[in-house]
């Protein structure tokens, strides 16, 4: 290699670097630990980790939701699936906090302050993107109105669930009007006709086949967010056992509470009886 072509890999004077483009420095210097305790690192860096999937799982899911309203199935089934392997990843992230025991966490809990994961306004904002509206939930961020904006916009906005009924409803194979024209900052509840719109589909997938590959990246999204509950309570009880989380959340029992929580009930009922 020539001394100019060394230069050319080393000189970055004038030239954007990876850390810049990155924003590195901010990023690496963001792990404040409140105490002295060499496992409050590992607590830090999960959470911020797990906080930049669901970044990019909101961006994904957003996508997949303008798609899906142009009827355009290619990019939003790409947008989901990505949403999948990004889930897959999160899950992934219990496993690394599972290695905090109990006699670790202890040690710097109380630097914790009233912080739970509880608040975490990007976990709520995709529960709100994929049909769980929980009104109750904005309260919390009544003191942080840039947060609370946010929050509003997807509370108030049709969700992916919503989208992929009304692509439905193009089709064809549904026109009640109580679920196209409902209400969108409540919660999506069980509808035969719902539920029997995409029986058909499942029947005559070859005829419907971008409604039939819709429906199965669904279900692979809530397996995942479901997956991803269950890893989400074991951690925290094999950490904390069966005390309340910090802030004063319910912890695992809150956690047990949600796991048969669904997002999109007509695909995972139509199993029985298709």
């Amino acid at each position: 290699m020539t001394n100019n072509s060394q230069s050319a890999y080393t000189d970055f004077k004038d030239k954007m670097t990876y850390s810049d483009y990155l924003q590195l420095e901010p990023i690496l210097n963001s792990q404040k630990r409140l105490s002295d305790h060499h496992d409050e690192m590992l607590f830090i860096v999960i959470h911020q980790v797990s906080e930049l999937w669901m970044k990019l799982m909101l961006h994904e899911i957003r996508g997949a939701i303008t798609s899906l309203q142009q009827d355009q199935f290619q990019p939003a089934f790409k947008q989901l699936a990505r949403v999948s392997k990004t889930q897959a990843q999160i899950i992934q992230a219990w496993d690394v906090l599972a290695t905090l025991t109990p006699s670790e966490y202890v040690e710097f809990r109380d630097s914790l302050g009233q912080a739970s994961g509880f608040q975490s306004y990007q976990h709520r904002q995709l529960e709100f993107l994929l049909g769980k509206k929980t009104p109750h939930i904005l309260k919390i961020y009544e003191n942080e109105p840039t947060i609370l904006a946010g929050l509003q916009a997807d509370y108030e906005k049709p969700t992916l669930y919503d989208e992929a009924i009304q692509a439905l409803a193009r089709a064809g194979l549904f026109s009640d009007k109580t679920i196209l024209e409902r209400d969108v900052t409540k919660s999506h509840q069980s509808t035969d006709s719902v539920r029997d719109a995409w029986q058909i589909v499942y029947q005559q997938s070859n005829r419907y086949w971008n409604l039939y590959q819709l429906a199965e990246k669904l279900v692979d999204l809530e397996d995942w967010h479901q997956q991803w509950r269950f890893r989400h309570l074991k951690t925290v009880e094999r950490i904390i056992g069966m005390k309340s989380g910090t802030g004063g959340s319910a912890g695992v029992h809150y956690l047990k509470a949600v796991l048969d929580d669904y997002f999109f009930p007509e695909l995972w009922e139509l199993r029985t009886t298709i």
